[in-house]
Order: structure tokens, then sequence, then C-alpha cells
């Protein structure tokens, strides 16, 4: 009997040696600058506050996003991916300061840090704040045709900080979102894939006006690309100082290749207008040499 109590009295001072032993561990501080400490037990707080906020998160997300298309789903999980660190960081904060860290302090120490990164950082906010705008109000989508700062561009890809369009000679355009909110962006294909394009033309003075309009309606429903309805039509520009200006109005159902129809469509004016005895001046001046 005297000798189970005394394997019990060592059992149970063994079992407080370690249980002492494992809190003096946990409770080790370790010192980050005169009024900045924190333990590996807050270390350890610190990480499962943020695991647990990672399940939240991810919980939060499938109920969101259940019931949204698939392209919907695929914008909000952009925004959910910077919405995230920015709810990591809201809750590292809490964290520290709830478990006795001097946050105060942390910030006084990195105050100089978080003011450089500020500045750098300032056009990716502005990036991210015009990549949510675009994504919420609808304003571009994949496939449009924009023009932006006299560029032109079908977008292939939508991100929270830049747009990424292939120009007409196949290169890529990589627009930062914030040229959005400072420029005017013409978005060519908003309101449909057909667009209204135009090719302009001077013939000399005295020629058959009428013999001009029906040869531009003719080289218009001659070429392939153009649309029929609405038809095309020719419109007497003005009386110009060297010719008399046409211009001829016509529907395409793509406007990122509208620079071909028109170069077939000049080349066949221009063909046309031989055949046809219709000059294309040129400016000419007349200078008057006076001797005195």
């Amino acid at each position: 009997m005297i000798i189970q109590d005394l394997e019990h009295i060592e059992t149970t001072i063994t079992e407080n040696d370690i249980w002492e032993s494992t809190k003096g561990f946990l409770n080790q501080n370790m010192s980050l600058g005169e009024d900045i400490s924190i333990s590996i037990l807050d270390i350890i707080v610190v990480i499962t506050a943020i695991f647990l906020t990672t399940i939240a998160l991810r919980i939060l997300l499938r109920l969101v996003t259940r019931k949204l298309p698939k392209e919907d789903k695929s914008k909000f999980n952009v925004i959910y991916g910077y919405f995230r660190w920015v709810v990591y960081i809201i809750i590292f904060i809490i964290t520290l300061n709830s478990v006795g860290v001097n946050v105060t302090a942390v910030f006084a120490a990195s105050a100089a840090l978080l003011i450089g990164i500020g500045l750098a950082l300032q056009t990716l906010f502005q990036d991210i704040i015009a990549g949510i705008f675009i994504l919420v109000d609808q304003t571009v989508h994949v496939g449009d045709i924009i023009e932006i700062e006299d560029k032109v561009g079908r977008v292939i890809e939508i991100k929270l900080r830049t747009t990424r369009a292939v120009t007409i000679d196949n290169r890529v355009l990589i627009i930062p979102n914030h040229l959005y909110l400072a420029n005017s962006l013409y978005n060519w294909t908003q309101n449909g894939n057909t667009t209204r394009e135009t090719v302009e033309v001077g013939v000399a003075y005295g020629s058959d006006v009428q013999l001009v309009k029906r040869l531009l309606l003719e080289v218009a429903s001659a070429e392939e690309r153009v649309l029929p309805n609405p038809e095309p039509s020719v419109l007497f520009n003005e009386f110009g100082d060297s010719a008399l200006n046409f211009k001829l109005v016509f529907t395409v159902d793509d406007s990122f290749t509208a620079h071909l129809t028109k170069s077939e469509i000049r080349f066949e004016i221009d063909r046309l207008f031989r055949e046809n005895k219709i000059s294309i001046p040129f400016p000419q001046r007349d200078i008057h040499i006076i001797q005195k």
C-alpha cells in the first residue's frame, strides 16, 4: 500500500513537472523591441485564429456563390481573393491586441515602413478599386472592343489590377484599371457587335454627283462584310476647297476588322472611279508672282 502511494505521488509530481515545463515554454517571451514582446502561446493563438478565419471565409464563399452563374462566380472569386487578405490583417491585429501585445507600439515602430509601403502601393490600390467598379457595374466584358487613350483592343481578360486586350495587330495591350477612372473609355460593342463605319472620298468639281453616289453604293453592296440591313447610304458632305466631299456610310458586324473592310472598299472605289473617268483631286494652290 505504501509503495502504491509513493508511485502515485511520483506520477503526480512527474505530470506537474511536465505541465509546468510546458507552461513555462509556452510563456517564454520574445522581445521584438523595447515595448514589444510576444510569447510562443501568443503565436499559437494567432495561428489558430487565422486558421479558423480561413475555414469561416471558405464557408461564407460557398454560401454566397452557390447560386451565382459560372461567369459571375469567377469574378466574385477575384474580389474574394483581395477581401480575404483584408480580413486576415484585421483578425491578426485584433488577436494580437487580445493576447496583450502592444499593437500601438508595433505600429509606431513600423510607421516609416508603413508610410513607404502606402506610397508605393497607392497606384495599386487605385487599380484594385477601379477593377472592382468594372466587375460590379459591368462596364466592360470579355470580348468587348474598347478604345482608351487612342488604343483599340478586344478584351480577353479582366483582373482587379489590369485588363488585357489584343490589338488589331495581334499585340497584347495591358491596361492598368485606374486609367478607366481618369480617361474616357469607348466601348465599341456595348450596344451590340454591329457598328456604323464610314469611308470618305473627294471628287473633282464638275463630276457627275449622281454617278458618284451610285458607284459608292455599288461598292458597299458588293462587299461581303457589309451588312445589307440597314442599307448603306451616301452623304454629300460639303463643297471643299479642291473637291466635292462624299461620305459612304455602311454597317459591319465586327468592328475589330472594320479596317480591312474599309481598305477593300477604297481599292474598289479607286478602280470604279478610274473606269468611269471620275478623278480624285489633290489640293492645289495658285501662286501669283508680282513683279515690280
